[in-house]
Order: structure tokens, then sequence, then C-alpha cells
């Protein structure tokens, strides 16, 4: 096997595109390359894509054209293009056309089958190949470099919820939950190798396991996983409100290792746009959600997602989603304006709101929870939490960084030889998106 192939993977989105770009640097090692960030040397690069917004498929396809002047200096690198951006009903055609230099394309569903494609692109050829619906089992993916601290484990994918500005499930098919067996397994084998903390992936994960028979679902798996011997924590992300069920929280509640933090996206605080967006859910049930959570877990963070100038938002709207950001107290908040994705209801809907407008709006809102995150984060100070140690901080190698149960990052002193161990660190300082603290005990 060639041991001098060097395979770089640049990946946009979300986590579940993270753990897809994982899976294809771990099919390209086993093919004879060896991962690096070094560009210039090269032999295959691939790109893992994502077309949830605008912003992201435009910085992809200047990346690809930055490709192309890598490639005529070098005529025998591969390119690979995979993932959303290529899922995309008609999206293949155009892209072909716009950049010829790619050797390699290929979608969401057919992601196991690159090693094929990777092999008839070695071989001289043009591969692409996108198809349209899911023809293999969700199983246990490929992933590289095993015996890292913590890790992304798909449960599911799809989604079955057609949110009117939504694309996901145009490209990710609908709802398919793994079967526990096989998520059990592959977690045993990550903390076997080193893991201690995993997120659990899905498009809505509270909708885990609806198709099975006996009854199982996601409250079930979070108690199951939780069971594993060394694995000390366990995350997930992301939840729909409408899912969320009384015996989810209530799993959490009573679990050891299951940590305090939802990531609850309420994207608006008006019904009206609610409604529009088809998100199946009120304001004031949100708030009953949030409500239950807080009475069960009174020290759980809530993360959110909130997009403003869908069409339609009206001042008054748009006032509503201030309110519920000052009602809810998130912890952080994932801010974005309203961005038309081809292929689903919204890019098509009357009331367009103009992008000035859009602009204004979004800076309110993140100045809203720019002082939440700083009230949420000081109310911390003098208190003490259980932290896990990643290691050296990135900003501050001197100093080590880690994150409470709720999924706040703190930066300590200590020896990165506790790395991978659970401390108690009490709070000292608080910014809006860092904590700082010293350690007071070693736990594990």
């Amino acid at each position: 096997m060639q041991n001098n192939k060097i395979v770089v993977t640049l990946t946009y989105g979300c986590q579940m595109s993270e753990r897809d770009a994982e899976t294809l640097t771990e099919f390209a090692r086993q093919e004879g390359y060896t991962s690096s960030n070094d560009l210039a040397s090269a032999n295959l690069v691939i790109i893992n894509t994502c077309c949830v917004r605008e912003s992201a498929e435009n910085k992809i396809l200047g990346k690809i054209g930055e490709l192309k002047k890598l490639k005529e200096d070098n005529p025998n690198l591969k390119i690979a293009i995979c993932g959303c951006m290529v899922q995309q009903p008609g999206a293949l055609e155009r892209l072909r056309k716009r950049a010829p230099h790619v050797d390699i394309w290929t979608g969401t569903h057919n992601l196991p089958n690159f090693p094929t494609l990777l092999h008839r692109a070695e071989q001289g050829g043009k591969a692409a190949e996108v198809w349209p619906e899911p023809k293999i089992a969700i199983e246990a993916t490929p992933l590289n470099d095993k015996g890292k601290l913590q890790a992304n484990v798909n449960i599911m994918s799809g989604c079955n919820n057609f949110c009117s500005y939504c694309i996901v499930p145009h490209v990710r098919g609908r709802e398919r939950s793994r079967r526990p067996e096989g998520i059990i397994q592959e977690i045993k084998e990550l903390v076997a190798s080193g893991c201690r903390e995993v997120t659990l992936l899905g498009q809505n994960v509270n909708s885990y396991g609806k198709e099975f028979s006996p009854a199982y679902d996601f409250a079930d798996l979070l108690h199951n996983v939780e069971q594993i011997p060394h694995l000390l924590r366990v995350r997930f992300i992301t939840s729909h409100p409408k899912d969320l069920s009384d015996k989810l929280i209530e799993t959490i509640a009573h679990g050891e290792k299951l940590c305090e933090h939802f990531h609850l996206p309420i994207q608006s605080g008006s019904n009206l746009i609610l409604e529009r967006m088809n998100r199946k859910y009120t304001r004031e049930y949100y708030i009953s959600r949030v409500e239950k959570i807080r009475e069960l877990l009174p020290q759980a963070s809530l993360t959110t997602d909130i997009i403003v100038g869908f069409p339609g938002e009206s001042d008054e709207d748009f006032e509503q989603t201030l309110a519920m950001m000052s009602l809810i107290h998130y912890s952080q908040a994932f801010t974005f304006m309203f961005s038309k994705r081809s292929g689903t209801l919204a890019a098509n809907m009357e009331d367009q709101i103009p992008l000035d407008v859009k602009k204004r709006r979004l800076q309110r809102l993140m100045s809203v929870q720019n002082r939440e995150s700083l009230e949420w984060r000081q109310h911390m100070v003098g208190k003490t939490y259980e932290i896990l140690v990643e290691g050296p901080s990135k900003t501050n190698p001197e100093r080590l960084t880690g994150r409470t149960r709720g999924y706040e990052l703190v930066v300590f002193s200590g020896s990165p030889e506790i790395t991978g161990s659970l401390v108690n660190v009490r709070i000292s300082e608080a910014g809006s998106w860092t904590l700082v603290g010293e350690i007071e005990g070693l736990e594990k």
C-alpha cells in the first residue's frame, strides 16, 4: 500500500457534515492516503459541503474555484465534492458545468460508495453519482482517528418535518433510525480507543425510533448508552420542540452521564411566523417545554437557533422574538438572516423582507443575546462545576480548557496530564463566551 498519498478534507456545515467528512477521510486512509492540512502537498482534496444557507454555498463555490489553480499546478490532483450541496435536486449538472476541474461528485445518500468513485477517478476518469434515495442501510460508518476524547455518533438520518425554509429533507431524505445495538457497539469501540464523551447526532433526535416495534425511543437509547462503562458524558443534537417529551426530560434529569444541555431551536417567537415556517408548535407550547426543563433541571442550559427576516415578519413579530430571548434566558443563540433555498416553500413566499431590514433586526437580536449570554455566565461566578478536561487552550496553550455539562467553555490552570479527566472548577471570571476558573479537585 502506498504511503506517500496525501488527502486534505475540508468540511462545511453542521455536526453531521463533520461526521460525514470524518468518514470520507477514513475511506481515503483505507485506500493508502495520509491525512494532512497542507493543500499544496495534497494528492486528493475532499470538500464535504453544506447548503443550508446561501453564505455557506458561496464560501464553498469560492473554495472550489481556488482549487482550479491548484489543479493546474498539479494535474494529478484529484478533487472530490461531496455532501448536501451536491444532493440538491438538479445541482449536479449545474455544478459540473461550473467546475469541470472537479473529478468526483457525490451526494449524501451514496456516501458509502465513495471508495468506488475514488478508484474510478484514480484510473483517470470522472466520477459523478448522486442517488435520489438511500440504497444502503444506515449502520456504523468508518471513523477517522478513533483515539479522540470526544466523538460524534450518527443515530439517525433525514427529517420528516419539512419546515418551509429548510432544505434538509430534500438532501438528507426521510427519517431513518439506526438500530440501538449497532449504536451501542460503535460507542463501546470508541470508548475502548479512549473516547470519553459522545454526541448523538440527528436532524431531530427526538424522533429517534418512531418506526421501531416493539417501541423503543430516544429516551430509551440515552438510558442504555449511559450504562456503557468508562464513558463519562453523553450529549445530543438537535431536538425539535414539538417532540420533546416529558419522558425524555425525566430521563436526562435522572441520568448520571446525560449532560443538562438542550439545543432547542425556536426559530421565531411569533406564532404567525412559526405557522408560516411550518414548525408545528406555538410559542406557548415552547414555553411549556422550557418550564418542564426548568422544573426538573434548574441548572440546565438552553441554546437555540433563530431566523430573522422570514417572509412576512412584521416589526411586531420580531419584537415577540426579542421578548422570548429575555424570557427564556438562553446561554447562547445561533442567529441568522433568512436565506432563500431553492426547492423550499419559503423561497417563493410573498412579503420577502428587504436585506437592510434583515440586517438591522439581526444586529438587534445579537445585541440582546450578547447581554443574555453575559448575564447567564456572570451568574456562574463563585460556583463550582464539573469540567471534562479537553487539553491545552488553543488561544492560551499554558492553560487548559474544557466544558461544563451545560456546554459552557471554561479556561483554567492545570497539567495537560489530566486531559480526559473530570475535575471540579470554581468559576472566578465570566465573559460573554468564556469562563475562567480554578481547579478544586480531581474527580475521575
